[in-house]
């Protein structure tokens, strides 16, 4: 299924955020951080310890960019500690913008925050 969408070009950023998963079917909720290392509008790149058990459909929490509750499905593991996901939904422009305002990296550096989009 995921394989037959539109794939966005994926454009570097930086930004921090977590998953959160529950654990064997508990009801509580577990979360790790990981940092956004590329985006698009389908998927991100996330930098994680890899060396742990990722679970294949977790939450992505952004809590600067008030983005809460994204779901993804994990697609590949690499080996330098990043793994490839893919979201359940697209994301909208004004959410990339919002990405790319509370960026770190440098490419980001020119973006505003606008009012509107909030």
């Amino acid at each position: 299924m995921y394989d037959r969408e539109t794939r966005f070009p994926m454009e570097q950023t930086m930004n921090p955020a977590r998953i959160e998963y529950t654990e064997k079917s508990v009801m509580n909720l577990e979360s790790r951080r990981c940092d956004i290392l590329a985006i698009s509008r389908s998927g991100a790149i996330l930098g994680i310890v890899t060396e742990f058990r990722i679970p294949r459909q977790f939450y992505l929490d952004v809590p600067k960019t008030r983005i809460s509750k994204l779901g993804c499905v994990l697609m590949r593991i690499n080996t330098n500690n990043t793994i490839e996901v893919r979201f359940l939904r697209l994301m909208t422009e004004s959410e990339m913008e919002r990405i790319y305002v509370y960026s770190t990296h440098p490419a980001h550096r020119d973006w505003v925050v606008s009012v509107r989009t909030w």
